[in-house]
């Protein structure tokens, strides 16, 4: 019955806002494009910022425009088309931070760490004191294996931020790499103390409790960490979350988080790859 009630809300405000082609301005295209994201209309969102930009062409504004189309469609797993619309927002602001660090993520996002590399060194270079880009980068790094240089920003961001929750966070996954359990979970523990709504933190202590085969515990963190946090943001805690259940032999429960997180925008073929593990 909600839920019904709830797909109606949604075809009204649709209905409500669908806009002529005729006689809509630049502004009130990305006016509608906001309030078709709202409504989660991803893909009525991307039509409309397209006809902004079809009806303002040389608006100097448009950069911006890609960058949120490019957003946009990364939502809804177009990767490709979310680069193309990235990197024509650096066309014209080959320097821009925001646009340097999201396109660096989705570079990440699809496994292409050299051009992920290449950005973040770019918008390092332009502001070597980015404490985000740092922490994105040492993680890249670890990604790389190249455990000294990501060692190196972690430890930058300390200089920088002595009490840098994402510093820590970054040492933390480090240690866990290299096996240092002990050191890992005296750092989380320390985290949960000093930030108990911060979800990243108990997401990473579950994920440590995996790899020590502590799967009640990994459970009980990972449940606290989608409490916290926005489900649409973080499909990856529904796969940490149906690992855990595996480990504790609950198939049909970890098969439904996985369809969850694919569900939520989770890459389907790593998802495939696990939910195997539950038949």
């Amino acid at each position: 019955m909600l839920l019904g009630m709830k797909n109606g809300f949604f075809v009204l405000l649709f209905l409500s806002i669908a806009p002529s082609l005729k006689s809509q301005t630049y502004e009130q295209w990305i006016d509608y494009s906001y309030r078709y994201v709202e409504a989660n209309r991803l893909d009525s969102a991307e039509w409309a910022l397209k006809n902004a930009m079809k009806n303002s062409p040389d608006n100097p504004m448009n950069a911006y425009l890609f960058h949120n189309l490019g957003t946009i469609q990364r939502r809804q797993n177009h990767h490709e088309e979310a680069l193309q619309s990235y990197s024509l927002a650096l066309r014209r602001y080959p320097k821009n931070s925001v646009f340097l660090s999201d396109r660096a993520s989705l570079f990440a996002e699809m496994n292409n760490f050299q051009n992920a590399l290449l950005d973040y060194n770019t918008l390092l270079e332009e502001a070597p004191d980015h404490e985000e880009a740092l922490y994105q980068r040492g993680l890249l790094y670890l990604e790389m294996k190249d455990f000294e240089r990501s060692e190196q920003d972690f430890g930058k961001m300390m200089e920088l931020n002595p009490q840098s929750l994402f510093a820590r966070l970054g040492f933390a996954s480090l240690y866990k790499i290299e096996g240092r359990y002990p050191d890992a979970e005296k750092i989380y523990n320390y985290l949960e103390e000093k930030e108990p709504q911060q979800p990243a933190v108990f997401a990473g202590r579950a994920e440590l409790f995996l790899l020590i085969n502590k799967g009640s515990k990994a459970l009980n963190d990972i449940n606290h960490a989608i409490r916290l946090s926005d489900p649409t943001e973080n499909p990856y805690f529904y796969i940490i979350r149906s690992r855990a259940k595996l480990l504790l032999r609950e198939k049909i429960a970890a098969a439904e988080d996985i369809k969850k997180a694919i569900a939520l925008g989770y890459d389907a073929t790593v998802a495939e790859e696990l939910l195997k593990l539950t038949y």
